[in-house]
C-alpha cells in the first residue's frame, strides 16, 4: 500500500493538467462509476448561491410479504423491510471533487448486533476526483468493479433478489483506491477500463490490522455504443432500445490473505487464503427485449480451514461455480414478465459441505415510475443435491413493493 499512494497521487497530479475539458454540475448524475444507483430524476437537490457546494439527497425502500415453502418443514410467511437506504452526493469547492455517502438502516442490511463486530450501517463513503468526463478517481468504501448484478443497485433488478451465485461468489464492496478510464459514446464502439486496489476484508473491517491486498481488473465492451440512459446500470429494457445494444464484460480479482469465506463477506476462516475470481457478464437490450448471462467462479488452494481447538469446527473458502441466464420482455403496458435459470457447482474440496443448486424464477413486474416506484411479483425454486445423494426442492412466493427517488 506505501507504493501505492504515491502512485494515486502521481496521476491525480497528471490528471490536473487535463484543464480543457470541462466536467459541470450535470455530469455528477449517475456518472460516479463505482456507485452507480437508479432513479427516474435526481432526487433532492440543494446548490449553494456562489456553486461552491453541491447536495443530492435520494431514498429507497423495499417491503416485501413471502411465503416459504422448504421441503420437510412447515410452511412458513415472512414480512420485513428488506431495504432501506439513504443516498448524499455532491461536491464541495469544484464539480471536479465528489463525493457519495449512502446508509442503510434496514435490519436485513445491518445485520445483527454481536458482540466485537461493527454494525453496518455505512455502506460507502467515498470521495471522487474527476478531472474529465473519462477519467474517475476514488477513495473510500465502495462497490468494486465486479459482476454486471452487483454492480447495478437493488433498486434497479428485475426480481426482487439477485441470483444463488450473486450470493456466493460476487466481491461486493471494499475500503481502496479506484481508477476508471471511460469511454462511452453513443452510437459507437465504446469500452470502460476499470481497476481497484483494495484492503480485501470488506465493508467496515476494523478486526485486525491487514497484511494483503486485492487487485481487482474490470474490461467492459459496447460494440454499437452506449445503452440509454444508462441502461448497463439497471436490469430489463425500460428505456425501450431503439437499435439493438450489446455489453461485454470481464473481470478478475486476487485477493491476498484473505480472512473471510468468501474474500469481502462470509464468516471469518481459521487461516488466510488467497482467492481468485472470474467473472464475465453479456448483457442485450432491444424493443423491450432484455437478455443477460454471467459466469462466476472463485478458486483457493486448501480451501478448508480448521479451529486449531476443535478440529471438528472447519470455515471453508467457497469455491466453484456458476452460471446465470435471464430473459425478460416490456409489454407497452409497462407490465414486464421475467425469467431466470441459475446453475451452481461447489468444487470437491468442499462438496460434502455445500451442494450443488439449481433455481429457477419466474416474475411480473409492474412499472409505475420506472425502476423508481414499482410492483413485483415472484416465484422462485431452489434444488439442492447434496454431497450424499439426498435432493431437497424449497421455494418461496413473494410481493414487494419499490418506491425512491
Amino acid at each position: 500500500m506505501k507504493k501505492i499512494f504515491p502512485l494515486f497521487l502521481l496521476f491525480l497530479g497528471l490528471s490536473v493538467q487535463a484543464q480543457d475539458i470541462k466536467v459541470t454540475t450535470k455530469d455528477n448524475d449517475l456518472k460516479l462509476p463505482t456507485l452507480p444507483y437508479y432513479n427516474f430524476g435526481r432526487g433532492l437537490g440543494l446548490t449553494s448561491p456562489d456553486s461552491l457546494f453541491q447536495l443530492n439527497i435520494r431514498f429507497r425502500m423495499q417491503n416485501r410479504v413471502t411465503y416459504i415453502q422448504n421441503e420437510g418443514e412447515d410452511a412458513a410467511y415472512d414480512g420485513q423491510i428488506r431495504r432501506l437506504r439513504l443516498r448524499f452526493d455532491g461536491y464541495v469547492g469544484n464539480p471536479k471533487f465528489l463525493y457519495a455517502l449512502q446508509l442503510s438502516f434496514a435490519p436485513g442490511d445491518v445485520g445483527e448486533i454481536e458482540e466485537g463486530e461493527n454494525i453496518n450501517i455505512i455502506r460507502d463513503a467515498v470521495v471522487y476526483y474527476r478531472p474529465n468526463k473519462s477519467w474517475s478517481f476514488s477513495f473510500g468504501q465502495t462497490k468494486l468493479p465486479g459482476n454486471r448484478q452487483r454492480v447495478n443497485s437493488s433498486g434497479g433488478l428485475q426480481l426482487t433478489d439477485r441470483s444463488i451465485n450473486n450470493a456466493k461468489f460476487t466481491i461486493d464492496r471494499d475500503f481502496g483506491f479506484q481508477a476508471h478510464y471511460l469511454n462511452d459514446y453513443a452510437e459507437k464502439f465504446s469500452y470502460n477500463v476499470k481497476t481497484a486496489v483494495s484492503t480485501g476484508e470488506g465493508r467496515n473491517w476494523t478486526k485486525s490490522n491487514d497484511n494483503g491486498v486485492a487487485l481487482t481488473g474490470k474490461v467492459e465492451i459496447l460494440p454499437f455504443g452506449a445503452f440509454s440512459k444508462d441502461g448497463v446500470y439497471f436490469e430489463g429494457d425500460i428505456a425501450r432500445e431503439k437499435k439493438p445494444k450489446l455489453m461485454l464484460s470481464a473481470a478478475f480479482q486476487q485477493n491476498n490473505h484473505a480472512r473471510r469465506t468468501q474474500g469481502q463477506l462470509g464468516d471469518d476462516l481459521f487461516e488466510q487464503r488467497t482467492m481468485k475470481s472470474v467473472m464475465l457478464d453479456a448483457i442485450v437490450k432491444y424493443d423491450g427485449w432484455a437478455a443477460m448471462s454471467s459466469y462466476m467462479s472463485r478458486t483457493a488452494n486448501n480451501p478448508v480451514t480448521v479451529n486449531p481447538e476443535d478440529i471438528q469446527d472447519i470455515k471453508y473458502v467457497f469455491v466453484g461455480s456458476g452460471m446465470d441466464y435471464q430473459l425478460s420482455y416490456l409489454f407497452p403496458t409497462n407490465y414486464e414478465i421475467i425469467g431466470r435459470f441459475s446453475t451452481q457447482k461447489v468444487h470437491d474440496d468442499i462438496r460434502q459441505y455445500a451442494p450443488n443448486a439449481k433455481q429457477y424464477s419466474i416474475g411480473l413486474t409492474k412499472y409505475i415510475w420506472e425502476h423508481a416506484f414499482k410492483l413485483q411479483g415472484e416465484l422462485t425454486l431452489d434444488d439442492l443435491n447434496y454431497f450424499d445423494g439426498s435432493t431437497k426442492q424449497n421455494w418461496y412466493l413473494r410481493f414487494q413493493i419499490e418506491i425512491g427517488i
